[in-house]
């Protein structure tokens, strides 16, 4: 598919949670259109959408994980059908493809659970996930479930991959998803670096992971073994917290970092305050994108479209979409069209 044929569309997929838990939905907006329209037909009523995932070479079928379960759409979300696992009714809070095989999809849930379709999700069986453990300082939380916030696999090693635990740290399997251990180790004294918001692995330097947490980016460079604290200097002196980490598909040392301020004592007033920041060497430094304006609350996602990659997006969770259509040189802002708050606010955002 050339970049002539191709349009990209974005998708944006909100939710609540706990006593916030409001008004879901599922909204798409065309390249060169200025209105976003909602794409919930087939879906759950109220649908918390906290998960999305677009098929890399037909971009007309797509994933959402919902409250009641894994939904697929083959036509850009026009409409939806339900894909039976044997835990309907739970949230799906993630999906990932293994490598090099989209029949193969894998699902992470609150409470925790992570499930494997080997047959592009008409039937699912729950992966082995007896041998983990959760870091002490993360197990005195009721009611919060764990919940598989993101899973990435190393590409040039498909044996391996990564599942991040919101407040629970670090899983890893060695088996392809067959069985998964927890590789999060070490004295924490607080939650804060083991609330997991998202990881991800260098596509070309087998074994470069990055875990994205409340306060902080870590990195590893040998599978998981050893970390390093990754710096921002002062942007945000209370510390980072950082919700959505993406590597650009075209280009392997180029990354992008949702953040904000908060989550680690950040200075008073500036606790929502919202930034994009791109690596152009692997993660080893760090600059702020200028998007044309500060963003009025915490950057939430990126999302790049992977056929046409000038094709850039990000959000905050409540709504203020940002769009460059020129690799992130130039951006312009629009505002999803409803009422977003605490109780109800954009959690993916996928393009293709």
């Amino acid at each position: 598919m050339t970049g002539n044929q191709h349009r990209t569309f974005v998708y944006v997929g909100l939710a609540g949670e706990g006593e916030n838990i409001g008004q879901g939905g599922l909204y798409r907006l065309e390249e060169g259109e200025e209105k976003w329209e909602p794409v919930t037909n087939g879906l759950p009523e109220n649908p918390q959408v906290r998960a999305l995932l677009i098929h890399p070479e037909n971009p007309k079928i797509i994933y959402a994980g919902t409250n009641q379960g894994p939904y697929r759409s083959d036509d850009r979300g026009d409409s939806w059908h339900p894909m039976g696992t044997p835990r309907d009714g739970m949230n799906v809070w993630s999906l990932a493809f293994r490598p090099h095989n989209t029949q193969v999809i894998y699902a992470g849930y609150e409470p925790f659970g992570i499930y494997r379709s080997e047959d592009g999700g008409q039937s699912w069986q729950e992966t082995d996930t007896s041998r983990v453990g959760f870091p002490d300082v993360t197990t005195y939380m009721p009611p919060l479930a764990k919940r598989v916030i993101d899973i990435a696999f190393d590409t040039s090693m498909p044996s391996d991959a990564y599942a991040a635990i919101e407040v629970g740290g670090l899983l890893a399997t060695r088996d392809g998803g067959d069985s998964w251990d927890s590789i999060t180790d070490g004295l924490h004294i607080g939650n804060n670096t083991v609330d997991l918001h998202g990881v991800e692995v260098n596509p070309v330097t087998s074994g470069l992971l990055f875990i994205i947490t409340q306060v902080a980016m870590f990195r590893s460079r040998d599978r998981g073994v050893h970390w390093e604290h990754v710096r921002f200097g002062e942007m945000f002196p209370g510390g980072s917290y950082c919700r959505d980490l993406v590597i650009a598909p075209n280009d392997p040392k180029t990354m992008f970092l949702a953040a904000g301020a908060g989550g680690g004592g950040a200075p008073a007033g500036t606790e929502e305050a919202g930034a994009l920041f791109k690596s152009n060497d692997s993660g080893e430094t760090w600059k702020r994108v200028d998007i044309g304006e500060v963003p009025p609350s915490r950057m939430f996602q990126v999302a790049i479209d992977p056929l046409q990659p000038s094709q850039m997006y990000c959000c905050t969770g409540y709504g203020h979409i940002f769009s460059s259509h020129d690799h992130g040189v130039s951006w312009s802002m629009s505002q999803l069209p409803v009422a977003l708050s605490r109780g109800r606010h954009i959690y993916p955002m996928v393009c293709g």
